[in-house]
């Protein structure tokens, strides 16, 4: 089990059950799986440059990712339909944790000049969704080996119906949030 979901079984859960008044820890919001996807627009020229970010993403997230395919044509891309465009990995269980824990306490640090994560970036449904711009900010990516730097999104999924909770289960976790006074003061 990995250092993230025992805090969160003995630790998050009481504070949660607590900040809810909630008795049954099945109701309390939790994490389902973690969504990184990566599209890569450059692929429609060159086959190397998706076969590259597919390595990084399977050195990243520990799993080998799906090949994303386009679903319509684009004539201006020079897209057709069905091309190859992009890759995505679906973690779930201990991979979830791990990679989580490594987002907060080891990527999210080093990215340059990194006030917090947007607290906008929520769908209205529970989910949070962050962008990287480049995939150096994992220390498994050596950065003389990439070619081309290349940005990812990362969709947190949770089990909130209300952004709130999500809000409260994610800070609890450790995710680090701008303060949102602040913006409103400037």
């Amino acid at each position: 089990m990995s250092r993230l979901s025992e805090r969160y079984i003995s630790e998050i859960q009481p504070r949660l059950a607590g900040q809810l008044q909630r008795k049954n820890r099945l109701s309390l919001p939790r994490l389902t799986k973690i969504v990184v996807n990566m599209g890569v627009g450059a692929a429609v020229q060159d086959r190397k440059f998706l076969e590259e970010a597919s390595d990084n993403l399977a050195t990243i997230t520990g799993q080998k990712p799906l090949i994303t395919k386009s679903k319509q044509a684009i004539s201006a891309f020079r897209l057709r339909q069905g091309m190859d465009i992009g890759c995505k990995v679906t973690l779930r269980g201990a991979r979830m944790y791990e990679f989580l824990d490594r987002l907060i306490s080891l990527a999210l640090p080093r990215v340059r000049d990194f006030r917090g994560l947007n607290p906008r970036g929520f769908d209205g449904h529970g989910n949070y969704t962050l962008g990287l711009n480049e995939q150096m900010v994992f220390p498994e990516i050596e950065a003389d080996k990439v070619a081309r730097t290349q940005g990812m999104h990362i969709t947190l999924v949770t089990t909130a119906d209300r952004d709130d909770e999500a809000v409260l289960l994610l800070r609890e976790l450790g995710m680090p949030f701008a303060n949102e006074e602040l913006k409103k003061g400037k």
